[in-house]
């Protein structure tokens, strides 16, 4: 009876995977087709006749290299960044004995319940003191530590087992030595899930470079795909492309720490 109903639930994974993925098959595919094509009826999932052109006119025009450029360098300098400090910051919380520790973390995960509309505007302000508007380190820095990355980064490593901790300590091993070589290693999954997390955040970030970023040579590819939709035609094809290319190193993220991402997840939800 189990196996009856374990093959039945699979089924049923199966076929809401195939649904919940059909929108990004349908853009892919329809990328390769040509305009008139797209509005033929009835609608057609593969094209019937394959084309490249859509690609050649994405990359060509209106600065999308540099968009995406600039999204890429980006991504990956904030991830780089939250993840060094959630970690570290988790590890604090985690495994460190102080005063105020509770307070600290519970008062942290509170602020996940402010919109980020509501603190918008001291940011803004925030970094118009420190000379960071309109460059890219206004959109790499605010979003750096999360209380999100703190808060699974402290679930993760409380379950670390502290006598190996303790025993490199009785050996001699600096406090960052201990960090480095025992607790990052150990910590791969947690990585792996901060890192995939803020990877595709920053990635699909459109609101806050919109606000900071007022020259078109320093915009993202999200402002990139908005300006790209006149307000009298729109061409589909094209734009199809644009937001295939652009979904390509989110996935290529996804698959390169997808071994790592379920077990973190799951031990970053246990509670400490």
């Amino acid at each position: 009876m189990s196996k009856h109903n374990n093959k039945k639930q699979f089924t049923a994974l199966v076929i809401l995977s195939i649904i919940s993925m059909f929108p990004i098959i349908w853009v892919i595919l329809s990328s390769f087709k040509e305009q008139t094509e797209l509005f033929n009826f009835p609608l057609t999932l593969f094209p019937k006749s394959w084309t490249l052109e859509n690609y050649r006119n994405a990359l060509s025009q209106g600065n999308f290299v540099l968009y995406f450029s600039n999204t890429a360098i980006v991504a990956v300098v904030s991830t780089a960044i939250a993840v060094a400090i959630n970690i570290m910051a988790g590890y604090a919380l985690a495994k460190y004995k102080f005063k105020g520790r509770d307070a600290i973390f519970y008062t942290m995960i509170a602020t996940l319940m402010i919109p980020l509309q509501v603190i918008m505007i001291p940011i803004f302000i925030q970094l118009k003191n420190l000379g960071m508007l309109n460059s890219l380190w206004g959109i790499i820095i605010p979003p750096a530590a999360t209380p999100t990355g703190v808060f699974l980064a402290r679930q993760y490593m409380v379950n670390l087992p502290d006598s190996m901790i303790e025993s490199a300590r009785i050996d001699g091993a600096k406090e960052f030595f201990i960090f480095r070589t025992i607790i990052v290693p150990l910590s791969k999954p947690i990585i792996a899930t901060i890192a995939i997390f803020s990877f595709m955040w920053r990635w699909n970030d459109f609101l806050w470079p919109l606000i900071v970023i007022t020259d078109n040579r320093k915009q993202t590819i999200q402002q990139a795909l908005a300006n790209f939709v006149g307000q009298l035609q729109i061409n589909w094809s094209d734009l199809l492309a644009m937001t295939t290319i652009s979904i390509i190193p989110v996935i290529l993220v996804f698959l390169k720490f997808q071994k790592y991402f379920m077990s973190g997840i799951t031990s970053g939800a246990v509670k400490g």
